[in-house]
């Protein structure tokens, strides 16, 4: 399984070193065992380089690989399976892992491990499910007035609360946007401040507000603040040129799986369903009639062209523990479509099939890793943590390598 990092809340001590203004040259931010990964290594003919892009040997395997990357791009993958199956340690999730960066930004990727799809609380098929709604992406397109730039003023209005004798209320709230083209002033509503307020909108931040849902979005820090230390901005944009007042083509990805938790959670003021989500403890499935209703709001936006539909990636891993199998015949059958030689089906009694899983899907087998190949993979990452190994050290890790599995 690929490591991933982790953010830590825990105070920094006192007596603990700064941080780096900037990372050194060369210096990796992040060591994982499968950090070294970033593409098949291919040429533009889509022949694989022996040793690129740090991916060492499964020339083959990364060949095709590169056919179903090109196919997912053409939208012509639809459906259907790609089964990596070989001895372990022999390059399958790093494989899987190779293959994401060479997607668009945009493709939505989900991986998963095939211990996952059990569960007291939700049926398999529903875990499958939710999984396969998570990489169905919507771009959604649509034109707004918006007023957009930086934020020169920011001055709440208040009064007394007629309801209180101690405490004030915000009358309205005035925001200031600066332009090359000059500045504008506008009087908004208090709730709109409550918004400001949440997203921690300061002076010098670049902002839209749309004009009829006066929704509030942070585009980035103004550009002339890149010399100040603040570690909670990381994007810096440039004073535009335009008007504050304008016609704006917002673009938003979302999941058919963000939809679906959006609208399975409870509105504000349904007083009982809110007390109905609080008792209620664990996992909880999305109904088939919310799923519908879902789908037929996409359909909608699909058919006025004001989405699309951008099909995902999901890569199930360790679907095979100790000559088990993670999935059974319900997975299966409900894949449709979807790794040990010909054996019994999980389920059945009498369905023999390659690796015991269904003819149609499609198996790429990756090969066997040598001491050489061993060696070169240990020496990557050495390389990559700055360790200098000698040539006896590698032939010994190679050897037990080839031993105990490369993980």
């Amino acid at each position: 399984m690929s490591a991933t990092p982790l953010t830590f809340s825990t105070p920094i001590a006192h007596n603990a070193l700064p941080l780096p203004s900037s990372t050194p040259v060369g210096q990796s931010l992040w060591i994982a065992p499968h950090s070294h990964i970033k593409s098949l290594g291919l040429h533009p003919e889509g022949f694989a380089n022996v040793d690129g892009a740090e991916f060492v040997w499964q020339v083959n395997a990364r060949e095709a690989c590169s056919v179903v990357v090109d196919l997912v791009k053409c939208c012509k993958f639809s459906g259907r399976a790609l089964l990596l199956v070989s001895a372990p340690g022999t390059g399958k999730t790093v494989l899987a892992l190779a293959i994401s960066p060479e997607f668009w930004a945009k493709v939505p990727l989900y991986l998963m491990v095939g211990s996952e799809v059990y569960s007291t609380e939700v049926k398999k098929t529903e875990v499958l499910a939710e999984a396969f709604w998570q990489v169905i992406g919507l771009c959604i397109k649509e034109t707004k007035e918006v007023y957009e730039d930086k934020v020169t003023e920011l001055t709440p209005t208040e009064a007394e609360n007629p309801l209180s004798g101690y405490g004030k209320t915000v009358l309205h709230v005035i925001v200031s946007l600066k332009t090359v083209k000059g500045t504008k002033q506008l009087r908004l509503n208090p709730f709109i401040y409550e918004a400001i307020l949440k997203k921690k909108i300061v002076a010098g931040d670049v902002i839209y507000i749309k004009v009829n849902t006066s929704a509030v979005k942070l585009v980035g820090r103004s550009d002339t603040y890149t010399s100040s230390y603040n570690f909670e901005s990381e994007t810096y944009v440039p004073l535009l040129k335009g008007e504050v007042h304008k016609q704006k083509e917002l673009v938003q990805d979302v999941t058919l799986g963000d939809l679906d938790a959006v609208n399975a959670r409870p509105q504000g003021g349904q007083d009982m369903s809110v007390m109905g989500s609080l008792m209620k403890s664990g996992r909880m499935e999305v109904t088939e009639k919310l799923r519908k209703k879902v789908n037929k709001v996409v359909r909608g936006y699909v058919d006025q062209s004001v989405a699309k539909v951008v099909p995902g990636v999901i890569f199930i891993d360790e679907i095979l523990a100790s000559q088990v199998h993670m999935l059974n015949i319900e997975c299966f059958t409900y894949l449709n479509a979807l790794p040990k030689g010909n054996s019994i089906m999980r389920g059945t009694t009498d369905i023999v099939a390659p690796h015991g899983i269904p003819y149609c899907c499609l198996i790429f087998k990756t090969d066997s890793y040598t001491n050489a190949n061993i060696a070169k993979i240990m020496q990557v990452l050495a390389n990559i943590e700055g360790l200098k190994l000698g040539s006896s050290v590698l032939e010994q890790l190679a050897m037990e390598g080839k031993k105990s599995l490369l993980q």
